[in-house]
């Protein structure tokens, strides 16, 4: 079995970070990615939340911002909760690797980041 997704999109809000109470960081963050379409569809796209940890989590708190285009690499996690007496569930990417893809400074096209390095 393999669990793996890979999603190009725009960042809609500057991200979320906090530390958990073990000292760990994560990073909560929403991108927009574009759904294919028909000629005479409108467009649209869906909204995905990406969840990244430790080393990344801190770099995406860092140089991340709103309407940043970035290619994320990772895992879906579907999560359950109760809300009122309904079972809400929820699903997340969980960040292995990030890359951003706009253009920084001239001389810098991409800068890529995996969870892996650190």
């Amino acid at each position: 079995m393999y669990n793996k997704a890979f999603l190009i999109g725009r960042l809609v809000r500057d991200p979320e970070m906090r530390v958990t109470s073990s000292g760990i960081a994560v990073t909560n963050f929403t991108i927009a990615v574009d759904r294919i379409r028909r000629k005479d569809a409108e467009k649209s796209a869906d909204f995905i939340r990406i969840v990244a940890w430790r080393r990344l989590a801190e770099i995406c708190g860092e140089y991340l911002k709103k309407g940043k285009l970035v290619a994320v690499e990772g895992r879906l996690q579907i999560s359950s909760y109760e809300k009122d007496g309904e079972k809400v569930y929820t699903s997340d990417i969980v960040a292995d690797n990030l890359q951003m893809l706009d253009r920084g400074m001239p001389d810098q096209e991409m800068v890529q980041h995996s969870e892996s390095e650190f």
